[in-house]
């Protein structure tokens, strides 16, 4: 599945400013480096110093030497000015869609995942009869057990307790997973789609190794 431009772009963007943020930060980030067991440790302590995503915190991880200088400094701050100026909104309109502080998790059958999925079915599907709403889970339960689907809770974890924001659909069909999204309308043009999509793509291809995932028009 190829990544649309503007997903390049906004990952280009947060990748620019963990850069200069760590730029400006570098003596403490360098003393997290020498002081971290390992890799992935390094990359965890990165990305919590740095506020950002692990993703972004690799390549603050992988920056050269040679790009420590001012010249390079100001090369990476005119770039962030660039894509801000192409980007149709920022991260600052919409600053879920970083996926920091976010995570995606199987469906469970609790309260709170039954409520969700319940709001879900009366808007796409038009029904959130008990009936419905039972036999959709229902079939979302046979395709994990499977292996032919996953369906995933969406969870905004920046506040004290998890909120549940959407869900994230794949179902494996040949060698092809469809990927579908849904957000809680009164969440959305926040960035949680955005953060829903990039995130599923990853959690999709592991548990689908080798398939092409097909991503279908979210709401």
């Amino acid at each position: 599945m190829a990544t649309t431009d503007h997903d390049k772009v906004l990952d280009r963007r947060e990748i620019a400013a963990a850069l200069l943020r760590a730029l400006e930060r570098r003596h403490e980030v360098l003393d997290v480096i020498v002081e971290s067991h390992d890799r992935a440790e390094a990359v965890a302590k990165l990305a919590s110093l740095l506020d950002t995503t692990e993703f972004c915190a690799e390549a603050v991880l992988n920056l050269p030497f040679r790009r420590l200088t001012r010249a390079e400094r100001k090369k990476i701050r005119e770039e962030l000015d660039d894509l801000d100026a192409v980007l149709q909104w920022t991260t600052a309109a919409r600053p879920f869609a970083t996926g920091a502080h976010f995570r995606l998790r199987p469906i469970s059958h609790s309260d709170t995942d039954t409520a969700l999925f319940k709001q879900r079915c009366a808007e796409q599907l038009g029904d959130d009869s008990d009936e419905r709403v039972e036999a959709e889970r229902q079939r979302g339960a046979q395709l994990m057990d499977d292996e032919s689907g996953m369906w995933l809770v969406a969870e905004d974890l920046s506040g004290d307790e998890p909120k549940p924001v959407g869900f994230a659909f794949g179902e494996l069909t040949g060698n092809e997973v469809d990927v579908r999204i849904w957000i809680r309308p009164e969440l959305r043009k926040q960035g949680y789609g955005t953060a829903t999509l990039k995130q599923a793509r990853s959690e999709l291809a592991a548990y689908f190794p080798g398939s092409t995932l097909i991503v279908r028009t979210p709401v």
